[in-house]
């Protein structure tokens, strides 16, 4: 399959975009990432997300250790091509790390932050370690 597409992406300096993930059917956005040409790539290929970890510095298959994976629906490019948002079904209804549905759990109230979702499954149990 040629890829000519991925080069309408205005990719950062260090050769990222940043992702934005929602759930197809919420509409709830899980997570904001980050991809290279190679993620991206296998993202399309696998109809999974796969990311680029920034502090692990290697590609990250979305819930390759926790089973929690991101089935892929759409992927859009923002107008200025340099955004993505993918629309994703996220398998067993856990995308962060906490153990949280979304990454988006602290909510601002009153100058303070707020714990706002309740942890799904205790990150040790997810994770093995």
């Amino acid at each position: 399959m040629p890829d000519t597409w991925l080069s309408k992406i205005n990719w950062s300096e260090d050769g990222l975009i940043p992702v934005i993930t929602q759930e197809a059917d919420s509409g709830k956005i899980l997570m904001v990432a980050w991809m290279n040409r190679e993620a991206l790539k296998l993202t399309v290929e696998k109809h999974e997300a796969v990311y680029w970890s920034r502090s692990r510095k290697k590609l990250w298959h979305k819930g390759e250790e926790s089973g929690h994976i991101q089935k892929i629906k759409d992927i859009y490019l923002d107008c200025d091509e340099d955004v993505l948002l993918i629309t994703v079904e996220q398998m067993g209804g856990i995308a962060c790390h906490t153990g949280r549905h979304s990454c988006f759990f602290q909510k601002l109230e009153d100058n303070e932050w707020i714990t706002v979702a309740p942890v799904i499954k205790d990150p040790k149990e997810i994770y093995n370690k």
